[in-house]
C-alpha cells in the first residue's frame, strides 16, 4: 500500500521537530555566554571591544607552550612560555593565573613576577603591577642580566630587551600611568642604564624626557636626550626614536604628525605626539588626538592605555566603576 501524501508530510515534520529538538540539547547558552564573556573587554571608559581572532600561527605556539607546560609543570620556562602565549591571545586573566600559580613554585623568580605584572598592566590594575615589580627589583639585586627571548621575533631575530631592563621599563610605566612621574623617571633612568642596545636607549629616553616634561623640568628634560644620535641602529623602536629625534629638533613637526592606522608602534607615536602638545599648553590639541587613540580598536597597547589614563586624570573622563 502507498503511504498518502498526508501521512508522509507529517513524517517528514517529526523528523525535523526530534532533530532540532536534539540539536537544541549539544547547545548550552551557559556556555556560549561565558565563551562570548571571555571573548570581550570593557575599557576604564566603559568602551567594548571583542578580541581579535588569533592567527594559526599563534594558536599553534599557544598549543605547543601548554602542551610543553603540560609535560613540564614544575618547570619555570615552561610556565612562562605558556603564561607568554595565553597572553599574546589577550587571555590576561588566564595568564595571569598562570603566572600566580609558577609564583607557589619559584617564589624567587624575578621572570615571573616582571610577566605578570606586564598582564596586570594590560587590565589597568596598575598597584598590583607595581607591586609585583618592587619584588622583581629587590630579586634581580646583585644578579647577572640576561636577555629575554622575544615572543614575536623582530625582522632580524636579535634580541634587543633584557629582564632588568624589562622590569625597569614596566614598573617605570606603571607609575606614569599613575601619574607619578618622579618615581616613573627614576624606573626609567634604571632601565636606560641597563643595557647598550639602541633600542634600549631610544625607548627610555623616549618615556625620561616626558617625565621631565610633565615635572616642568625642561632644561633636565633637554638634556636627558644627549644620547639620542644620527643614524642609530635601531631594530624594534623606529617610533620612540623619531620622537626623540623631534624632541631634540632633529627632524621636524611634520615628520611625525598625523599617523595612520592602528598598531603598538602608531600609538607610541600619537601619544607622545599628544602629549608634547600637553606640555607645550596646546591642551585642546592634545586632547583630540588621545579622543582619537581611544576611539581605535588597540585597547592593549601603552599608547592607548596612557591616552586612556591622561583623558580621566586631567580632562575629567568619567571612569566606568
Amino acid at each position: 500500500m502507498k503511504a498518502q501524501p498526508t501521512n508522509i508530510l507529517i513524517l517528514i515534520l517529526c523528523c525535523i521537530t526530534f532533530f532540532n529538538c536534539k540539536n537544541n540539547e549539544n547547545k548550552n547558552p551557559k556556555v556560549q555566554t561565558e565563551v562570548a564573556a571571555n571573548d570581550v573587554y570593557i575599557s576604564p571608559l566603559g568602551k567594548k571591544f571583542i578580541k581579535t581572532p588569533p592567527s594559526q600561527n599563534m594558536l599553534d605556539q599557544y598549543t605547543k607552550a601548554k602542551k610543553e607546560f603540560t609535560n613540564n609543570p614544575n618547570d619555570e620556562e615552561s610556565i612562562i612560555w605558556y603564561g607568554r602565549r595565553t597572553a599574546y591571545l589577550a587571555n590576561y586573566k588566564e595568564a595571569i593565573a598562570i603566572y600566580s600559580d609558577g609564583i607557589k613554585k619559584f617564589p624567587n623568580s624575578p621572570k615571573l613576577y616582571r610577566h605578570r605584572g606586564h598582564r596586570y598592566i594590560s587590565l589597568r590594575m596598575y598597584d598590583k603591577a607595581i607591586a609585583d615589580y618592587l619584588v622583581a627589583v629587590k630579586l634581580i639585586e646583585g644578579t647577572e642580566n640576561v636577555m629575554e627571548q622575544d615572543g614575536m621575533p623582530n625582522a632580524r631575530n636579535i634580541p634587543v630587551s633584557s629582564l632588568h631592563g624589562n622590569i625597569w621599563y614596566h614598573l617605570g610605566l606603571a607609575y606614569y600611568l599613575k601619574h607619578n612621574y618622579q618615581k616613573s623617571y627614576e624606573a626609567f633612568l634604571n632601565c636606560r642604564n641597563s643595557g647598550n642596545y639602541d633600542d634600549n636607549i631610544v625607548s627610555s629616553t623616549h618615556w625620561l624626557y616626558m617625565n621631565q616634561r610633565r615635572l616642568g623640568n625642561e632644561t633636565l628634560a633637554k638634556q636627558l636626550l644627549e644620547p639620542i644620535k644620527e643614524k642609530a641602529d635601531i631594530i624594534e623602536n623606529m617610533s620612540y626614536y623619531n620622537l626623540c629625534k623631534f624632541y631634540k629638533n632633529m627632524i621636524p613637526l611634520e615628520t611625525i604628525l598625523s599617523p595612520n592606522g592602528d598598531s603598538p608602534s602608531l600609538d607610541a607615536v600619537k601619544y607622545g605626539l599628544a602629549s608634547w602638545y600637553f606640555y607645550t599648553n596646546k591642551k585642546e590639541q592634545a586632547k583630540t588626538i588621545l579622543e582619537e587613540l581611544v576611539n581605535s580598536n588597540s585597547w592593549n597597547s601603552f599608547g592607548y592605555i596612557a591616552a586612556e589614563s591622561d583623558l580621566i586624570h586631567y580632562y575629567g573622563y568619567a571612569k566606568r566603576k
